[in-house]
C-alpha cells in the first residue's frame, strides 16, 4: 500500500515505433485534472476545434470547487466601477508587483492585469456572474450578501504607498461558498461541448514518449464502471467530507480509495498531441512536503487528495524542470473578528511578529517561515467582549465564527497583569511588557506604529485584565490551513513545460507537455492573496488550452482521424 495514498507514478513509456504501440485512444489533447485550471483549458481547446479527452482521478473539482470562489482581478472592471471605485491596469500591477516578487516577468504580468476584465466577461461568457456589493469593512472572507472586497493587502499603508487601493476581490455570485458555484458552471461548460470527453475515476500514472522525448501519450489507469466505480466514489466523497472533523479517518479512507485502484485500475493508452497537467499542488503528499517545505508538516492540509504532486512528478519524470517547491501559503486570518486585527500578535519570545493588519496569508508566512509556527494574539477584556459579540452574532461564516468563539471561551490564557500573562506563556516578562508598551503607545498616538499598522486598526492595550489565544500553526481548534505554491516551470505565455537543463535552471519546451493551475510556477507562486490563485488557474489554462490548438491542421487531423476503441465513460 502507497503510504501517502497518492497517485503512482512511473517512468515514461519510450517508443521506438509509435505506430506499433496498441493505443486504445486517440485525440489532440489530454487534460489531466478536472478543476478550475483543466476545465478552462479544455474549453479552450475545444473552441480551438481540439478532441479532448479530461482524465480526473475522482469526480472533479479538486482545490478549485472547495476554495471561496474569488477570483482576483482588476484594471476597471464593471464591477468596480459600479461601487465607485476607480482601478487601472498599471494600478494593479503595481500592487501584484510587491506580492509576486518576480516569480513571473514583468511582461507576464502586465499582460496578466490588462486582460484582466477580458478574464471576468470570459468567464461570464460561460455562465459565472459576480456582484459589486462591497463589506462595510476590511474581512478575510465577505458573508451575504457581499461579493467585492479587499482581498489582500492592498489598503495596507506598506503597500498603497507603492499603488492606488482598489477592491479586486471579485466573489463568485451563489449561496454559500462560492467555489462550488464557479466548479460548477465550468464543469457544466465543459461537460456541453461535443468535443470533450471526461474519463472519471481514471488517474494520469506515466507519460508515453517518442524516441526523442516528446510527449505523444499517456497511460491512464481508469476504475471500470460499475460496483467497483461506485464504491470508489463513496468512499473518496466520504474521506472529504470527514477531513475537517476527523483528518486521521479521512486519510485512512484515501488509502482504501488507492487500494481499490492499485487493484481494479486497467490501464488506457491514449495518444495524443498534447498532454496538459492541472492536478493541482502537493500538500497531501507528506513526502514531497517534508522534502521541500518541511515547516509546513505541521500545518492543516487545504485542498483534497487529488494535492498530490502527480502532476508535477509526471513532468519531472520527462525532464522538467520544478521551481520554487519550498513556497506554501499558511493562512492565518484575524480578522474576523474585527476586534481581534486590533490586537498585538507575539512569537515565543514575546516578540511582536508584524502588522497585524496584513493579509492572512502575509501573517501565516511571518509565523512559519521566521517564527517557528508560534504565535499568540495578545486582546484586553474589552476587545476579547466585542470580538464575542461578533461571532455570536450571527453575521460571520460558521467557518470564521466557531473557531474564534471557542478560542475565546475555553482557548484563552487570561491574567490580571502583563507579567502575569508572560508568566504563564513561558515568555520573557520584561519582552512582553515592552512589546505590549510600544504597541499601546503607538495606539495612542504617541509613537508611529513600529509595524506600520494603521490607527484604526490599533487599539491600546494599556487596560486589562489580558489573555491570550494561542494562534500556532499546528492548532487544532484554530487550523492554520496551507497550500502549496511552486510546481513545474513553464514558458509563462503558453504553458509549455521546460526541460531540466545541465548547468541552468531550465531549458527549453519539452514537445507535447504543459503544465497549469498549481501544478505550475505562475502569478501566485510567490506569495498568496485570495483569489489569485483561481486567477492563475483561469489565466494559465485558458493560455495553454489556446496554445495547443496552434499546431498545424494536419497533424491534429491525423490524430482525430485515428480509430478509437477504447470508449471512456463518465
Amino acid at each position: 500500500m502507497h503510504p501517502d495514498s497518492v497517485t503512482p507514478v512511473y517512468a515514461p513509456l519510450r517508443l521506438d515505433d509509435p505506430d506499433a504501440h496498441p493505443w486504445q485512444a486517440a485525440c489532440d489533447a489530454v487534460v489531466v485534472g478536472l478543476g478550475a485550471a483543466g476545465a478552462c483549458a479544455a474549453l479552450e481547446a475545444a473552441q480551438g476545434g481540439a478532441r479532448v479527452i479530461v482524465a480526473e482521478r475522482f469526480e472533479g473539482g479538486g482545490a478549485s470547487a472547495k476554495s471561496g470562489g474569488v477570483v482576483y482581478a482588476g484594471g476597471g472592471t464593471s464591477y468596480q466601477a459600479a461601487a465607485g471605485y476607480a482601478d487601472t491596469p498599471q494600478a494593479m500591477a503595481d500592487y501584484l508587483r510587491q506580492e509576486t516578487g518576480g516569480v513571473v516577468s514583468e511582461a507576464t504580468l502586465q499582460s496578466f492585469c490588462e486582460r484582466s476584465r477580458d478574464m471576468l466577461a470570459w468567464l461570464e461568457g460561460v455562465g459565472v456572474r459576480f456582484a459589486a456589493t462591497v463589506p462595510p469593512r476590511k474581512t478575510s472572507y465577505p458573508a451575504q450578501p457581499y461579493y467585492l472586497y479587499y482581498s489582500g493587502n492592498e489598503a495596507v499603508p506598506a503597500y498603497a504607498q507603492h499603488a492606488a487601493p482598489a477592491p479586486r476581490g471579485h466573489r463568485v455570485k451563489g449561496p454559500g461558498m462560492s467555489g462550488s458555484t464557479l466548479y460548477g458552471v465550468l464543469r457544466g461548460a465543459v461537460e456541453a461541448r461535443a468535443e470533450v470527453t471526461v474519463m472519471r475515476q481514471s488517474a494520469a500514472r506515466r507519460l508515453i514518449v517518442d524516441k526523442d522525448g516528446a510527449v505523444i501519450g499517456v497511460e491512464l489507469w481508469q476504475v471500470p464502471p460499475g460496483r467497483q466505480q461506485k464504491r470508489h466514489t463513496r468512499l473518496a466523497r466520504l474521506a472529504e467530507r470527514l477531513h475537517n472533523a476527523m483528518p486521521g479517518v479521512a486519510d485512512r479512507l484515501r488509502q482504501r480509495v488507492l487500494q481499490l485502484e492499485l487493484r481494479h485500475a486497467r490501464p488506457v493508452a491514449v495518444r495524443t498531441r498534447a498532454v496538459v497537467l492541472a492536478t493541482g499542488g502537493f500538500i497531501f503528499n507528506r513526502a514531497m512536503v517534508a522534502r521541500h517545505a518541511g515547516k509546513y508538516l505541521q500545518n492543516w492540509r487545504l485542498g483534497t487528495a487529488g494535492c498530490d504532486g502527480s502532476g508535477i512528478r509526471l513532468g519531472e519524470s520527462a525532464g522538467a524542470a520544478a521551481r520554487h517547491l519550498e513556497r506554501v501559503s499558511a493562512w492565518r486570518f484575524i480578522n474576523p473578528p474585527f476586534d481581534w486585527g486590533r490586537g498585538c500578535v507575539v512569537d515565543g519570545r514575546g516578540a511582536r511578529i508584524g502588522n497585524e493588519e496584513t493579509y492572512g496569508a502575509t501573517l501565516g508566512h511571518a509565523i512559519c517561515e521566521r517564527h517557528g509556527g508560534r504565535a499568540w494574539l495578545i486582546l484586553n477584556r474589552a476587545l476579547a467582549r466585542a470580538a464575542l459579540r461578533e461571532c455570536l452574532g450571527g453575521r460571520l461564516w460558521a467557518f470564521q465564527a466557531l473557531p474564534a468563539a471557542m478560542l475565546l471561551l475555553a482557548g484563552a490564557t487570561r491574567a490580571s497583569s502583563i507579567e502575569a500573562l508572560a508568566g504563564k506563556l513561558g515568555m520573557p516578562r520584561d519582552a512582553l511588557r515592552a512589546t505590549i508598551d510600544a504597541y499601546s503607545a503607538a495606539a495612542r498616538g504617541e509613537i508611529p506604529d513600529p509595524a506600520g499598522k494603521s490607527a484604526p486598526m490599533c487599539a491600546s492595550l494599556e487596560t486589562g485584565p489580558w489573555l491570550a489565544l494561542d494562534i500556532s500553526a499546528n492548532s487544532r481548534v484554530f487550523p492554520c490551513p496551507a497550500i502549496t505554491l511552486g510546481g513545474l516551470s513553464v514558458e509563462e505565455s503558453s504553458g509549455r513545460v521546460l526541460a531540466a537543463a545541465d548547468g541552468a535552471p531550465e531549458g527549453v519546451p519539452i514537445p507535447g507537455l504543459y503544465a497549469v493551475g498549481r501544478t505550475a510556477v505562475g502569478i501566485a507562486s510567490n506569495h498568496y492573496v485570495s483569489g489569485l490563485s483561481l486567477a492563475d488557474c483561469i489565466w494559465s489554462g485558458r493560455n495553454a488550452g489556446r496554445h495547443l490548438t496552434q499546431q498545424p491542421a494536419g497533424e491534429r487531423q491525423a490524430h482525430t482521424n485515428e480509430e478509437i476503441s477504447h470508449e471512456p465513460t463518465y
